[in-house]
């Protein structure tokens, strides 16, 4: 395993899905990490007590990250309490899952505000507060490649994620940090089970090469190897996660 001894690593999103497994495994490999949550204290809570509990050290923090202000207060208290931070990883996201013609306003500027502004304030305060040589991975989709009814605004926040991720990777290169993106397939977590059928579970398998639905686990071992070390030489790239989707 990846070691990741002494790094501190923030994970927006991380009180459950592909956010929590990520933190547990970054924890695992020595990082000391800050969850990151909204709304839900107890499911961050009992993240941390899993982490402490097997020997690691964290810290909950509440920010609503589509806010600037609540951004800044997240990378300001992480210095405050671990003194530096060297891993970013952005994990929180919405699906509205609905045709383009059914969208209302509101609906399409929440996608924006969650999976779009949620990561260029992250990213802009990443590259002024983030250690010399450190990771910052971001979680896109692989329906960027896909041309999926009813996916086109979480889709188009995504593609957007991934081409903010390649430029920040040129301009934060000098100092040694990288910049990538994720892009899982389908992943059992409860937004992706969310108003979907067992005939829709197995339809979605059988596009996948391997022919399951990819495990938050599965994810979560990609990331950490782009926090570590072994990945210095990887930046500005997309990371397929989607058992041969395409």
């Amino acid at each position: 395993m990846p070691t990741l001894h002494e790094k501190v690593a923030i994970i927006t999103g991380s009180s459950r899905g592909i956010g929590a497994e990520t933190a547990l495994t970054l924890a695992r490999a020595g990082a000391r990490v800050v969850i990151n949550y909204l709304q839900n204290r107890q499911a961050a809570d009992d993240v941390c007590l899993t982490i402490t509990q097997e020997g690691g050290k964290c810290i909950a923090v509440q920010a609503d990250v589509s806010k600037s202000a609540d951004v800044r207060r997240l990378f300001a208290t992480t210095i405050e309490h671990f003194g530096k931070i060297d891993i970013l990883v952005n994990s929180a996201g919405i699906l509205i899952f609905k045709q383009i013609a059914e969208f209302t306003d509101e609906e399409f500027d929440r996608i924006l505000d969650i999976n779009l502004k949620s990561i260029f304030y992250t990213l802009r305060e990443a590259s002024q507060c983030l250690a010399d040589n450190g990771r910052i991975i971001n979680i896109s989709s692989t329906v960027t490649r896909l041309m999926l009814p009813k996916y086109g605004a979480y889709a188009a926040s995504k593609g957007a994620v991934e081409q903010l991720s390649r430029i920040l990777a040129r301009e934060v290169g000098d100092r040694g940090i990288t910049v990538n993106t994720v892009s899982p397939g389908p992943v059992f977590t409860d937004m992706f089970r969310a108003d979907k059928t067992e005939e829709d579970f197995q339809r979605m398998a059988a596009m996948s090469s391997l022919g399951r639905i990819g495990e938050v686990d599965d994810i979560a071992q990609i990331v950490l190897f782009l926090a570590s070390d072994a990945a210095r030489w990887v930046t500005g790239q997309d990371v397929g996660a989607n058992g041969g989707m395409i």
